[in-house]
């Protein structure tokens, strides 16, 4: 009887075990599992090294400002968290507004979905994902669209992924991706029927930079449209806990700065667009967007400590740990700005390229 127990006993643990590490936390069927963690394109026996080179950005500041110090500032910040991002959170790398009765998987897809329906496309057009990321906005927009969508990102590492979801999506035909900074594309003049990003532009040193340049590719008449993350009419300069908050999402999201969202419009204007449509898609009768980060303070806990064991026993790189931690500390001042009212990550921008250049 008591080896009977024993056995039970071990063969429970050793099923718990399975489950927890093998099975457990993918946010989307075909994701990533934990225990497939890694440092993107850094080796693992760097990924500590690397971590601490991203920190130590924050120590220099004027670095960050430095438009040629930002590309490798993102590229590593990616390196370190698109597979946890993937894991824990799912393919598609922005908020949404909650939908009452709607699971946040589909409320993403219903927000990417809105992107494109802004910018007027029809099937066979060719339009730009601006920050594609592992590519799952790309594939709602192309499955709903039924448009060629191009994406470019600058980690390397976020291509191999892209692709490899595309052609499991069975979308690869209609999505292609490009490894490339968005401040210089790889694109001719007037080449693109629409271009969209979300939440992507705010990793450039100067969104003027980054709008001259999807303004380029651009054909006449074609519209752009994009979520930005700014900061709010709400927010003041001078309160103590405003710019802790801020500064908070800056240095945990890899972000040269948070701009105000008054700076959005006159942006797209200088470098020739027509702004059609401006408003915070954050602003009431939406639903909080915040609410799914606090929901994930339990599993959170359930995933570090997954983390831990997993890189103490050499399985996940060491460093992996230091960037969950970080990816949890920046959840908290995102609800803290969420709910205070300072921050949105999805003030949105529909913008017109004119049909005929305007005279100087």
């Amino acid at each position: 009887m008591d080896s009977l127990t024993l056995f039970c006993t071990g063969a429970l643990l050793a099923g718990g075990l399975y489950w927890f590490v093998c099975i457990l936390g993918p946010a989307e069927q075909k994701g990533k599992r934990a225990v497939d963690l890694s440092g993107g394109s850094i080796s693992a026996e760097k990924v500590q090294d690397n971590y601490d080179k991203y920190w130590s950005f924050f120590r220099r500041p004027k670095e960050i400002e430095t438009a040629e110090k930002v590309p490798d500032f993102v590229d590593t910040f990616y390196n370190l968290v698109t597979d946890i991002y993937e894991w824990g959170w799912g393919q598609s790398f922005h908020f949404s507004p909650s939908l009452p009765g709607k699971s946040h998987r589909d409320a993403t897809r219903l927000h990417e979905e809105m992107a494109v329906d802004l910018i007027d496309v029809k099937p066979g057009d060719r339009i730009l994902d601006v920050g594609c990321g592992v590519g799952g906005p790309m594939r709602a927009i192309a499955a709903h669209s039924r448009a060629n969508v191009v994406g470019i990102t600058i980690n390397e590492y976020q291509v191999k992924r892209a692709r490899l979801h595309n052609k499991k999506a069975g979308l690869d035909s209609l999505c292609e991706v490009v490894c490339g900074n968005f401040l210089e594309m790889p694109f001719p003049e007037n080449s693109f029927d629409g271009a969209y990003s979300i939440e992507a532009t705010c990793h450039a040193p100067k969104l003027e930079e980054v709008y001259a340049e999807i303004f380029r590719v651009l054909k006449p008449g074609s519209l752009y449209v994009s979520y930005e993350w700014v900061t709010t009419d709400k927010y003041m300069g001078d309160d103590a806990e405003h710019v802790e908050v801020i500064q908070g999402i800056e240095r945990g999201d890899a972000l040269p700065g948070l701009r105000s969202y008054v700076d959005i419009a006159e942006t797209a204007r200088k470098v020739g667009f027509e702004v059609v449509k401006e408003r915070d898609l954050a602003k009431p009768p939406a639903e909080p967007w915040w609410t799914r980060l606090k929901m994930g303070r339990i599993a959170y806990w359930r995933n570090h400590i997954l983390v831990t064991v997993l890189a103490a026993i050499g399985v996940a790189p060491k460093g992996t740990v230091d960037v969950h931690e970080m990816l949890f500390k920046t959840a908290d001042y995102l609800t803290r700005g969420g709910e205070s009212g300072i921050f949105t990550p999805m003030h949105m921008i529909l913008c017109r390229k004119p049909e005929t250049p305007k005279s100087s």
